[in-house]
C-alpha cells in the first residue's frame, strides 16, 4: 500500500538525574561529595532511505521516543547517553510542525540524517556544586524532559522523468514497457491511484527513474479529482514527459490536451511547465493517430519541444529511453527544488 501522508509524534528521552552522594570509606574522614552526573536522553533521527517507498510503517507506528538517560550514582558514577532512536523515511519526505505548519526539514539525499526530537540534559550530580566555601553541597539537578514534536510528514515523490498525461493515456503501459515496473493497467479511467517509479537500467550501468503519477484533469490544480495528490509528487522531477493520445480515444484532441495539461501545472507552480520536456505520441498504431500528429506538429510548430511518436501497446518506443536519458544526464548537475 503506497501511503505518502503520516503524522507521528516523537520524543526526545528524559536526561537522568544527578546524584546526591558522599564519599564513604575507612580511614577517610569527610570524603567529599561524589555523586555523578545523569546521562543525556537520547535523540529521535530522521534517517532518509532509497530503499523506503512509502510512508506505510510510520501510519501503523505513531510514536517514537528516545531512550531516557540513567541516573547518576555516587562514586562519581555518571549515567551514560541514552540510546537514540532512528525513524527511517523515503528520499523525498518533507517534515513539516503539526500544530504549526512550520517548515522543519526537507529530507531530499539518500542516508541523509535530521535530529527531530532532541533529548533532554542529564542533571549535575553534587560534585559539580563543591567550591572552597562549600566543600559539602548537597545540591544536584534534575534531568531536562526531551523535545516533543508533532510532526506531519509528507512525500513529494523524487525521480528523474515525470509521466504527464490524463487517465487512460497510456502512462501506466508506458512506464510498464520502459522499466521493470508493474503498475495496474486497464482502459479507464484513474487506473493508477498512487505514484509508482520504475527504474530503467542501461548497458553501461547507467540508471533514471521515471515516476508514473496519477492521471491530470481540469481542476486539478483547484484540487479536483487526485488533485494535489498528484500534483505535489510532480514539483522534483528534472524532466516532464507528457504523454498524450494520439487516437483520441476518449474523444479530446491531443494538442488541446497538451495545452491544458500545461494549463494546470503553471496554475498549481508557476514555472513549472519551463521544465524541460519531450511529448510521447501514444496510441500510434489506432486509427486516426497519424492525422492527429500531423495536426499537433502544426499546432506546436512555434515551440521547441521535441515530438516522439511511439505505441507503448505495441512495443513501438523507438529511441524513447535514450532520449530520455540524454535529457536527464543533462539536468543531474541542477537543481529544481
Amino acid at each position: 500500500m503506497f501511503i505518502d501522508k503520516a503524522d507521528i509524534t516523537v520524543a526526545g528521552g528524559r536526561g537522568g538525574n544527578g546524584c546526591c552522594s558522599f564519599h564513604r570509606e575507612k580511614y577517610i574522614p569527610l570524603g567529599g561529595p561524589d555523586g555523578g552526573d545523569g546521562g543525556d536522553g537520547g535523540d529521535v533521527v530522521l534517517v532518509a532511505s532509497k530503499n523506503e517507498q512509502s510512508l506505510q510503517d510510520l501510519v501503523y507506528n505513531r510514536h517514537y521516543a528516545g531512550k531516557n538517560g540513567p541516573h547518576g550514582k555516587g562514586s562519581n558514577m555518571h549515567g551514560r547517553r541514552g540510546d537514540d532512536v532512528f525513524v527511517k523515511v523515503p528520499v523525498g519526505t518533507v517534515v513539516t510542525d503539526g500544530d504549526t505548519g512550520e517548515f522543519i526539514v526537507d529530507m531530499t539525499e539518500d542516508g541523509m540524517k535530521f535530529v527531530i526530537a532532541k533529548g533532554g540534559k542529564g542533571g549535575r550530580g553534587n560534585v559539580r556544586f563543591a567550591t572552597k566555601y562549600n566543600r559539602a553541597p548537597h545540591e544536584r539537578e534534575l534531568g531536562e524532559e526531551g523535545e516533543i514534536v508533532h510532526a506531519h510528514l509528507e512525500l513529494k515523490t523524487i525521480a528523474d522523468v515525470g509521466l504527464v498525461g490524463y487517465p487512460n493515456a497510456g502512462k501506466s503501459t508506458l512506464i510498464s514497457k520502459l522499466s521493470a515496473a508493474r503498475p495496474k493497467v486497464a482502459p479507464y479511467p484513474f487506473t493508477t491511484l498512487h505514484p509508482v517509479v520504475g527504474v530503467v537500467d542501461f548497458p553501461d550501468y547507467t540508471r533514471i527513474t521515471i515516476a508514473d503519477i496519477p492521471g491530470l484533469i481540469d481542476g486539478a490544480s483547484m484540487n479536483v479529482g487526485l488533485g494535489h495528490a498528484f500534483l505535489k509528487h510532480i514539483e522534483r522531477t528534472y524532466v516532464l514527459a507528457y504523454v498524450l493520445d494520439m487516437a483520441g480515444v476518449d474523444g479530446r484532441n491531443p494538442w488541446e490536451d497538451f495545452r491544458h495539461l500545461q494549463n494546470e501545472l503553471e496554475l498549481y507552480m508557476k514555472g513549472l511547465t519551463k521544465r524541460p520536456s519531450i511529448i510521447f505520441a501514444n496510441k500510434m498504431d489506432l486509427d486516426g493517430a497519424e492525422e492527429n500528429l500531423a495536426l499537433l506538429r502544426e499546432e506546436l510548430a512555434s515551440e521547441v519541444i521535441e515530438i516522439l511518436p511511439l505505441s507503448a501497446g505495441t512495443d513501438s518506443l523507438g529511441d524513447a529511453k535514450e532520449k530520455l536519458r540524454s535529457m536527464v544526464e543533462k539536468l543531474r548537475e541542477k537543481s529544481f527544488f
